[in-house]
């Protein structure tokens, strides 16, 4: 190990105790985006993130205003005209604290017990930001970077970041970099080191049926008047087939079989079917035929019901027959498929199902595609260099069920692929009350990113 990359390891060692009270600082700012009554927080988390870039001594450090959040921008340029650039994505934003009543310590009053820093936004994501600047302030103290850096911390991740590809597009010029490096991932647990190599893509829709004018008396007119809560029930459970398969028209046609090759690598994962068991605390797993669970979350495109709403569902009884009956569908998506093209599978559905006795329609909320790394790029090998020098064993390489709009976002619009690097893990209550952060994988998380920056140019 190069006495350069020593010194900067055994510094993140030395200031561990101040990089904590750090991020205890900014788990403090209520940076809440999808609620109005914190836009002052959320103007004072982007402010910390912008002098935190400063102190580090960043470039051309800004605020930049969008319709909603600011996004802050600043860059570093090393000496070396042939190092490679990469753009450091993280978001300041977190989801709302609420159920209130649920945590154990105020969600914005940090909190150490033993392993664990507690609190919201703690691991999702302002600790795996906090891990990246912390490790580029590592080497700065003591080296010199010998990559250029570009940085993009949005603050709208936690709403679906709506106003992010606008800004993307006008402001290519400062973002331009040979590839993007996303800390918003994590791992598979404290001794499972991983890297995710795809995210899902997204399409979601709201189905809107209406029947009658109003809502009606169940006794007077049930029997004669179609009933769209009926009509809806039929439709969905006709969405999917016997062996779990999605029925829309056309849904697998640029669906890519899995290998041969990938399914050994998804084998290796520690996620069998006693795994999700455990987790989910559900009585037995359901999906698509011929698929084990980790090819169905991370391989294998799905469409699922996320909420319902019809008639009365008040306390007591209320003999009604709706007039309305709502569904919101999202349907995740894996390389080459096109949310457009899945919406209009969706409407070919309606279309050859829905009988006329109801009227529909359906709205699109939400879609992007699913993106995945090239396994052979220097930069995912660097990373994976990198992960074997900290755990001592190689990652597994993982496909992520979910979906990261920006990670397609810098696809489509700037040719830019991404590596995911990020050190939460599964139980760290993201989203939920008593969301927390496993320091020591953090610890390990900064020196990780050290070793990453190396081993790009070494």
């Amino acid at each position: 190990m190069s006495g350069n990359r020593s010194a900067a390891l055994d510094y993140a060692q030395k200031n561990h105790a101040r990089f904590l009270e750090e991020l205890k600082a900014l788990v403090r700012i209520a940076s809440v985006s999808t609620e109005s009554q914190y836009e002052t927080q959320m103007a004072a988390a982007a402010a910390w993130v912008a002098d935190q870039l400063r102190t580090l001594g960043m470039n051309d450090v800004a605020v930049c205003p969008t319709a909603g959040h600011s996004v802050v921008c600043g860059e570093y340029r090393c000496s070396d005209p042939q190092a490679p650039t990469l753009l450091v994505y993280g978001h300041y934003d977190v989801q709302p604290p609420d159920p209130l009543e649920q945590w154990e310590n105020p969600p914005f009053e940090p909190t150490v017990k033993g392993d664990y820093l507690f609190g919201r936004g703690a691991s999702d994501m302002k600790g795996q930001l906090l891990a990246g600047l912390k490790a580029i302030e590592s080497i700065l103290k003591t080296d010199q970077l010998r990559v250029n850096l570009r940085f993009l911390i949005e603050g709208e991740e936690e709403m679906g970041s709506p106003n992010l590809a606008a800004f993307i597009a006008e402001n290519q010029h400062r973002l331009q970099a040979d590839v993007a490096l996303n800390l918003d991932s994590g791992i598979l647990a404290p001794d499972f080191p991983s890297i995710t190599v795809s995210v899902r893509g997204l399409a979601y829709f709201e189905i809107r049926l209406y029947g009658p004018a109003s809502d009606l008396h169940s006794g007077t007119f049930g029997g004669a008047v179609h009933n769209p809560a009926q009509v809806l029930c039929e439709l969905i459970a006709g969405m999917h087939d016997a062996q779990g398969r999605v029925t829309l028209p056309g849904f697998y046609d640029r669906v890519r079989p899995l290998s041969e090759a990938e399914r050994a690598e998804m084998a290796r994962l520690p996620l069998d079917e006693a795994y999700y068991l455990k987790v989910t605390g559900a009585p037995a797993l359901y999906g698509e035929s011929g698929y084990t669970p980790a090819e169905r979350v991370g391989a294998r495109p799905t469409l699922e019901v996320n909420g319902l709403l019809s008639g009365y569902t008040g306390e007591g009884s209320k003999t009604v027959l709706p007039a309305y009956a709502m569904a919101k569908i999202s349907c995740r998506l894996v390389p080459d498929q096109d949310p457009a093209e899945v919406y209009q599978q969706l409407l070919d559905y309606l279309n050859a199902h829905a009988p006329r006795t109801v009227r529909w329609e359906v709205v699109q909320h939400a879609g992007s595609p699913a993106a995945m790394i090239a396994l052979d790029r220097a930069e995912l090998t660097a990373l994976s260099q990198a992960m074997e020098q900290v755990w001592g064993k190689k990652p597994l390489y993982k496909r992520e069920g979910g979906s990261i709009p920006v990670v397609a976002q810098l696809q489509q619009i700037m040719g830019m692929p991404t590596i995911l690097c990020g050190f939460g893990l599964p139980d760290d209550n993201l989203h939920a009350p008593n969301e927390r952060l496993h320091l020591p994988t953090w610890q390990r998380g900064i020196e990780t990113l050290i070793h990453f920056f190396y081993n790009l140019t070494s």
